[in-house]
């Protein structure tokens, strides 16, 4: 090849490369300062992205309290200074009324009451022997053979014997008592509570010996102030979270006719099933009150921190090349409400905005982020 040919070749190729280099330089460096800003050399993440939902949602009113039984009988003994014989039941166990929690025992009491008995046979027999000569007395009253005074003392005799026998067959059926006295039966249905009854023991009358939770049932009372209690009526159904995140529901019974002076508040009694759960046990209750429109977003949108909540709005307007990059501007917001896995947003927000559906954990004002979601509608 001669040396002016290749003169010329290079002379070609050098303005093909300086053409080419001056494509580049407009395609890149044709726009404003402004938009090389914008333009992110990488994303920080892949996001979806949501509308918040305008959603008719449930009012609540939440309120803390406690179990208690509905009514806690004290089941004690009615004679004393007798030992216990046998302990027949034990805490949790279910009673009927009238069946035999404790005997005591009854050696002493069966002989009082043999004792009384013959007392008794005595008496009527002494009855018997006044009676007659009452009767006789009374028969020749008019004859004169007895005096006035003679037949006075027969039929004194025979009153006198009457009273004895009667306070005999009253002492009888207080005996007869103190042996029924000698079981300690259960007042009403329930279960055991508690038990202080212990084999050997010598009771005191009176000494408690079991308490007794009444048919089995159970309430929360839970407290609110004056302006919530107006808004509780009787029949409103509650929902109660236990300890252990069980919910058991229940049905208002009635709320208190006072309100504590101390607290300002006042206690609500809500029946609940029996077995639901244990006296004692603290839980946090809502009732349904009415309804209200909420805007929500789900709670994986939302990032907590310094103990404020954020949500990342996608900036729209940054978005000037057509592609799916957007820089995120942090908004704080005030939550609200929850339904499920839903949080109400109650102001920091507009309802027309895109935000991040979840990921804004790794996430800081003016971040950019790429839409994997074209539509930017809510999941």
């Amino acid at each position: 090849m001669s040396k002016n040919n290749k003169l010329n070749r290079s002379i070609w190729i050098l303005a093909i490369a300086i053409a080419s280099g001056i494509l580049v330089f407009y395609k890149f460096h044709g726009t404003s300062s402004s938009d090389k800003a914008k333009l992110p050399e990488k994303t920080a993440l892949a996001v979806e992205g949501l509308q918040p939902k305008m959603q008719e949602w449930p009012v609540r009113l939440v309120m803390n309290g406690s179990i208690s039984s509905w009514q806690e009988a004290q089941v004690s003994a009615e004679i004393g200074g007798l030992r216990i014989k046998e302990v027949l039941v034990d805490v949790g166990s279910e009673v009927k009324r009238g069946q035999d929690l404790v005997l005591l025992a009854d050696e002493t009491v069966l002989a009082d009451l043999h004792k009384q008995e013959a007392t008794v046979a005595r008496d009527e027999a002494s009855l018997a022997e006044a009676k007659s000569n009452a009767d006789r007395a009374r028969d020749i009253k008019e004859s004169g053979a007895l005096s006035t005074q003679q037949i006075n003392q027969y039929l004194i005799a025979e009153e006198t014997a009457k009273a004895n026998l009667a306070l005999s067959q009253a002492e009888l059926e207080n005996q007869r008592i103190r042996l029924r006295q000698t079981h300690v039966t259960a007042a009403d249905d329930g279960i055991i509570s508690s038990r202080t009854a212990n084999l050997g023991n010598v009771v005191a009358a009176g000494s408690e010996l079991f308490r007794l939770i009444r048919q089995g049932r159970i309430e929360w009372r839970g407290e609110v102030n004056s302006q919530q209690l107006a808004m509780i009526r009787k029949g409103q159904k509650v929902e109660l979270v236990l300890p252990d995140n069980r919910h058991i529901s229940g049905v208002v019974r009635i709320t208190a006719p006072t309100v504590d002076a101390n607290t300002r508040n006042s206690l609500v009694y809500v029946d609940l099933d029996k077995h639901a759960a244990q006296p004692g046990m603290y839980a946090q209750g809502s009732i349904e009150i009415g309804s209200k429109q909420a805007l929500s977003v789900p709670q994986s949108a939302l990032v907590l921190r310094d103990g404020r909540s954020y949500l990342y709005e996608l900036d729209l307007s940054s978005n000037t090349h057509g592609n799916q990059v957007f820089r995120v501007i942090q908004r704080s917001v005030t939550t609200g409400r929850r339904l499920g896995d839903l949080v109400e947003i109650v102001e920091g927000i507009r309802a027309e905005s895109t935000f991040v559906a979840s990921g804004g954990a790794f996430l800081n004002d003016g971040d950019w982020v790429t839409l994997v979601s074209s539509d930017g509608g809510a999941r």
